[in-house]
C-alpha cells in the first residue's frame, strides 16, 4: 500500500460519529509479518506512514524502538512485533509506521503492512478464550471477517500502561463518611479496572464492576429487577455507573442509550470515561445522553468528576 492509498485509508475518519448507538465500529487490519490479522478502533489512528528513520535512545522499555520527531513532538516508536513477543514473526517488521493517538499520548506503532478499514458489529466481537489471550492478555477481543479468518484487536491501551510505567496515584479526598456510595462501572481492559477501582477505593466508594457492556446491561437489569421487587429506587442502590466507550457485546454508548431509555435508572448519571479523547468522540457521548466525558487516565480528573456528581 502506497502513501496515497494509506491517506485515502484513514481520510474522514473525525466524520465517523453517525456509529454513536449503532453498536458498530470500524478497525483498521494490519498485520505483523505472520498470518494472523490484527485490528485497532479506527478512533485511535492519526495517520498510517513508511516508518521514517528512528533515533536509539538508551534505557527504552522493552519493545520501544526508539523516538522520532513528528511535527516538532518527540514521540516513542514501539515494534508490535515484538512487544507481545509474537512467535514466527520474520526480523525486520516495521517498515509501515501507524500514529495512534489515545489516554492522552501519541506514540507510533510498527506494523508489516496495512491492509484496509473493516466495519464490524460489537456484538460480533467477543473476549478472547483462555487459550487464545495468550501473548500475555495482551489481546483484548477477537471478531471474525466474512471468509471465517479471525482477527485479533490488541490491548494497546495495556501496552501503553506497560511502556510508560505505572504512575503513583495523586492524594484523592475522601467522600463523606455518612453518605454510602456505590459506582456501577463497565471495562473490557484489566488494567483500566485496575485504575478505576484504586481511584474508588481511594475515594471510599463501593463498587460494583462488568467485564464488557454486554455484561454491564444484565447486571444493570438484575439490580433493577431485584430493587424493584424489595419497592426500592435503583438510585439508592448505585448513585453513579461509569461506562467505558470500546467494549466487546456491548459498546458503551449503546449501553448508556440503554440506561438512559429505562427509567428505573432515573437520576443515576452515566459518566463515559475513554481513551478516545477527540471532540468527534465526545460528540458521540452527548448523542446518546452521557452526563459527562472523562479522557483516560488521569485519576485526579476522574476522581473530581466523580465527586462533583455524587455530591449532587
Amino acid at each position: 500500500m502506497n502513501e496515497l492509498e494509506q491517506s485515502k485509508l484513514i481520510d474522514a475518519v473525525d466524520g465517523r460519529t453517525k456509529l454513536a448507538g449503532s453498536n458498530k465500529m470500524e478497525l483498521l487490519l494490519f498485520s505483523l509479518g505472520t498470518h494472523e490479522i490484527f485490528g485497532i478502533n479506527v478512533f485511535k489512528v492519526r495517520e498510517v506512514s513508511p516508518t521514517p528513520p528512528i533515533t536509539l535512545t538508551p534505557n527504552m522499555p522493552y519493545g520501544v524502538e526508539g523516538v522520532i520527531s513528528l511535527r516538532g513532538s518527540i514521540i516513542p516508536v514501539i515494534s508490535l512485533a515484538r512487544f507481545i513477543k509474537l512467535e514466527n514473526a520474520p526480523e525486520g517488521i516495521g517498515q509501515t509506521m501507524i500514529v495512534t493517538e489515545f489516554s492522552r499520548h501519541t506514540q507510533g506503532f510498527l506494523v508489516d503492512e496495512v491492509d484496509r478499514i473493516i466495519r464490524v458489529d460489537w456484538d460480533k466481537v467477543k473476549p478472547p478464550e483462555n487459550m487464545i489471550a495468550g501473548q500475555e492478555g495482551l489481546i483484548t477481543a477477537i471478531t471474525e471477517l466474512a471468509d471465517g479468518r479471525l482477527v485479533s484487536i490488541l490491548d494497546v491501551e495495556r501496552i501503553l500502561a506497560e511502556v510508560l510505567g505505572e504512575k503513583p496515584l495523586p492524594t484523592l479526598p475522601k467522600l463523606d463518611s455518612t453518605q454510602e456510595t456505590t459506582v456501577f462501572f463497565a471495562d473490557d481492559s484489566t488494567v483500566a479496572r485496575k485504575e478505576i477501582m484504586m481511584v474508588l477505593d481511594k475515594l471510599g466508594a463501593r463498587h460494583v464492576q462488568a467485564n464488557d457492556g454486554l455484561e454491564a446491561w444484565e447486571k444493570l437489569q438484575n439490580m433493577a429487577n431485584r430493587a424493584g421487587s424489595e419497592g426500592r429506587p435503583m438510585r439508592d442502590q448505585i448513585q453513579l455507573i461509569l461506562v467505558d466507550a470500546e467494549m466487546p457485546e456491548m459498546d458503551g454508548y449503546v449501553l448508556t442509550k440503554n440506561i438512559k431509555s429505562d427509567s428505573r435508572f432515573a437520576g443515576i448519571p452515566v459518566i463515559m470515561h475513554s481513551s478516545l479523547s477527540s471532540e468527534a468522540n465526545r460528540t458521540m457521548g452527548q448523542r446518546v445522553g452521557v452526563d459527562a466525558y472523562v479522557a483516560k487516565f488521569d485519576p485526579a480528573v476522574l476522581a473530581d468528576t466523580l465527586m462533583a456528581f455524587i455530591k449532587r
